[in-house]
């Protein structure tokens, strides 16, 4: 049988991990060579906050094709650092169970995962690194937070683990959902050391009202991000097929004891039995629900931020977003929840959770200096 944790592919799969992070790495420093250090810094961190949302996107593609458990174990492929060398308990697994959850292709596409999820770990790394020695040498009054970067890099790490126990716990449906919100969180922290780069202009202040909006919005995206989660790592996205109503029904019969028990294997109850086609109802139509709460969130935070001219354009993305949200959760449930909406709706609620840290980070949260406020509430 073979364990669950099996190391001995560990410095292979860093290898790996390091030789991917060597290209973004050296595209930086190809394109930014005449840049100022800081330039430098802001376009590694650019390139890597981008990376980490094609990451946020593999891993939904990983999880919708049920490739999650491609390689039972972990840090490798049956004690290998890639399928190739693991193809005969590969193609054993795949004779016992020709479906799955161990094929081939599901493998490599789990380690794809892995190696893009190491090489995401490395370069944040580098820019943690940069950051401490950036400190230690800057003048007093130069000195940049280098807490963003070592908050990330300590997040990383916490993001890893939980990757691993999503493996080693079989898709346990509290842990999946918490790694989503783990990579959730890392592109938020990623974002926000973008503004401090930029020391071209002061820093715009946002009024405490408006602020609050932006954070009271982030909060219920990241809890609907939370719900949603849950609706696709308990399979309950075609619970309901028809929209409005579910089961042709305003209110159809739902068991939330059983759906919302967090604690619990996948597809069962807290007390070992199969988990009933109510539950999954319960943990669709909530998500469905707070869907409507959310929009309505983010559009009156559009229309806020849009009669601010400095904040025009994340208003305008913040909206495009929502609307995409909209559509893919549409699709999802009356399409029969096709590949590519289920993966845009998982990078939808990525990229609306970077430009609501954008909002917060490149503004203050209050009057200094005598610097205009932005209220929102200008034509």
């Amino acid at each position: 049988m073979q364990s669950l944790y099996d190391l001995s592919p560990l410095l292979r799969m860093m290898t790996v991990g390091a030789l991917l992070a060597l290209g973004p790495l050296a595209w930086v420093w190809l394109r930014q060579r005449r840049a100022s250090a800081g330039q430098r810094v802001q376009a590694l961190t650019l390139l890597t906050l981008f990376l980490t949302f094609d990451l946020l996107l593999f891993g939904a593609f990983t999880r919708l094709t049920d490739s999650g458990l491609g390689c039972p174990d972990w840090p490798g492929c049956y004690g290998n650092a890639s399928p190739l060398g693991a193809h005969a308990p590969i193609a054993a697994a795949q004779s016992a169970m020709p479906s799955g959850p161990v094929t081939l292709g599901k493998a490599w596409v789990e380690m794809i995962h892995r190696y893009l999820a190491t090489s995401v770990g490395v370069l944040i790394v580098v820019l943690a690194v940069v950051a401490w020695v950036g400190w230690a040498r800057a003048a007093p009054r130069r000195k940049m937070d280098i807490f963003l970067p070592i908050m990330t890099l300590l997040w990383v790490c916490i993001q890893g683990a939980f990757g691993a126990l999503t493996v080693t716990m079989k898709l346990f449906p509290a842990i999946v959902t918490l790694h989503l919100l783990g990579g959730l969180m890392l592109l938020m922290l990623l974002c926000a050391q973008l503004p401090q780069f930029d020391r071209q202009a002061p820093t715009p202040v946002m009024a405490p009202p408006l602020r609050k909006l932006v954070w009271l919005t982030l909060a219920l995206l990241a809890l609907q991000v939370a719900l949603g989660g849950w609706v696709s790592t308990n399979y309950a996205v075609l619970a309901c097929s028809d929209f409005p109503k579910c089961q042709g029904s305003w209110w159809p019969l739902m068991d939330f004891e059983q759906g919302f028990a967090l604690w619990r294997e996948l597809g069962m109850t807290a007390t070992g039995a199969v988990l009933s086609f109510a539950a999954l109802t319960a943990i669709h139509y909530t998500h469905r629900l707070a869907a409507v709460i959310v929009l309505a969130a983010l559009a009156l935070l559009a229309w806020r931020l849009h009669r601010v001219p400095a904040l025009r354009r994340p208003a305008r993305w913040i909206a495009a977003l929502s609307a995409l949200q909209l559509v893919t959760g549409l699709s999802n449930v009356v399409l029969d929840w096709p590949l590519l909406a289920a993966v845009l709706h998982t990078g939808g609620a990525g990229a609306l959770a970077v430009a609501l840290t954008w909002v917060l980070a490149a503004t203050r949260g209050h009057d200094h200096r005598g610097q205009h406020v932005l209220t929102g509430t200008t034509a």
